[in-house]
């Protein structure tokens, strides 16, 4: 497997995991959306992205960004992760975190996390390689 940072040759198969991420998570954007991501991908300094290849073929991708911190020098926070459901289970997610926690750290941005659905089949993996805050809870603002 080897995990880089996506390129302008990674658009097409970079598109076809992100709608399938989308898809997955029953979320709906347009081709606009895809485009700006895009990049900010490529163009900007604080986001990045990266893809997991097996034998030539982008099986995975992680998008992150890194932003400030009051009390720490920084932190990482991991937007997305998702891998092709016929290599599931064999590692990439695990592959993937751990690529950015290494980025992060050596962009002095030690302290790596995320979020996710209560019932995501990925807790497994989560569990295994985070540290869960069990009583925390995620609030976002609703607009009135």
């Amino acid at each position: 497997m080897q995990i880089n940072f996506l390129t302008e040759t990674d658009r097409a198969d970079w598109e076809v995991l992100a709608r399938g991420k989308d898809a997955y998570f029953d979320v709906e954007r347009t081709d606009g959306s895809y485009d700006r991501t895009w990049r900010r991908l490529l163009d900007d300094d604080r986001i990045r992205g990266v893809a997991a290849k097996l034998d030539g073929t982008m099986v995975g991708i992680a998008h992150y960004l890194f932003h400030a911190s009051i009390w720490y020098s920084g932190k990482c926070y991991l937007a997305d992760v998702f891998v092709n459901e016929n290599v599931r289970r064999k590692g990439v997610a695990t592959a993937l975190i751990e690529w950015v926690a290494r980025d992060a750290d050596e962009q002095g941005f030690p302290s790596l996390y995320w979020n996710t659905l209560e019932d995501a089949p990925a807790r497994a993996l989560y569990d295994r390689v985070g540290k869960y805050h069990d009583g925390f809870i995620l609030y976002t603002y609703k607009r009135q």
